[in-house]
């Protein structure tokens, strides 16, 4: 069974920083995009950045304008992606899901396999 798991999440103050990592077990997402969407409470699940496979080993990376500059995606290896979140706000308190698709162009309508969501709460 594929399967998507997230840990990292927790407290962290405002302006700290905190790392959330992606494991992908039971498939191979060497070619995927992996991305992170979030889910704060009463919005819309919305997308925050994605890695996207270029060749061989390179990936490109986006971000949604609202965490580009503090947020950074890193793609672990062939099946795994972390998020680097640095200056995090209050607004950023959410449910993080990690994300695999095809492209990050079919996201999140085209998700193959999400993850269970980790909560991330920011203090101020």
């Amino acid at each position: 069974q594929v399967q998507l798991v997230e840990s990292g999440g927790g407290l962290v103050q405002a302006g700290g920083s905190l790392r959330l990592s992606c494991a992908a077990s039971g498939g191979t997402f060497e070619k995927y995009a992996m991305g992170w969407f979030r889910q704060a409470p009463g919005k819309e699940r919305e997308f925050v950045a994605a890695t996207r496979w270029i060749r061989d080993s390179t990936y490109d990376t986006d971000y949604a304008d609202s965490v580009k500059g503090r947020f950074t995606i890193f793609r672990d290896g062939k099946n795994g992606a972390s998020l680097q979140m640095n200056s995090p706000k209050p607004e950023d308190t959410a449910v993080y899901y990690c994300a695999a698709a095809k492209t990050v162009e079919a996201m999140p309508g085209g998700v193959e396999v999400w993850g269970q969501g980790t909560l991330v709460t920011v203090s101020s």
